[in-house]
């Protein structure tokens, strides 16, 4: 981390120690050929993957099965001009497997516009980065550290 420029790279399991504290992200993935942001509800399962809950009929199913996508989660305090982002790539699939969508049913996470026939689809973390933005700054920019 460049100390004046206000931002410090998080590791890998500090990064899913973030994504572990929110409800909401953002998948990325291609539409068209073109850059596509959607916001969705999203758990991070017990083996550090991203797992969201959508309809199986969305669009989204089709453009992410078996894609590498990029998922972005973050939290930002305006007024302190503090937060963090994390982005985790890697390829998407729809979960086929009875016992874990069961178990994702149960204790997985929920679809905020729910579907009558619901999919979850995971993203196996290939890459995780993040980095912390605003620690140490003032206001102005001047790190008050020596």
């Amino acid at each position: 981390m460049d100390r004046n420029d206000g931002c410090r790279e998080l590791e890998r399991q500090e990064c899913l120690l973030l994504l572990a504290t929110v409800p909401i992200g953002r998948i990325v993935h291609t539409r068209r050929a073109l850059p596509a942001v959607l916001p969705v509800s999203f758990l991070l399962d017990g083996d550090d993957a991203v797992v969201l809950c959508t309809s199986a009929a969305s669009e989204l199913v089709r453009a992410v099965e078996g894609a590498v996508v990029a998922f972005e989660a973050d939290e930002v305090d305006v007024a302190a001009h503090t937060g963090w982002s994390v982005v985790v790539t890697g390829p998407a699939m729809v979960v086929t497997d009875p016992a874990e969508h069961q178990r994702l049913a149960r204790d997985g996470p929920r679809s905020w516009a729910p579907s009558p026939l619901e999919v979850f689809v995971r993203i196996e973390p290939a890459l995780v980065t993040g980095r912390e933005l605003g620690r140490g700054r003032t206001r102005h920019g001047a790190d008050p550290r020596p």
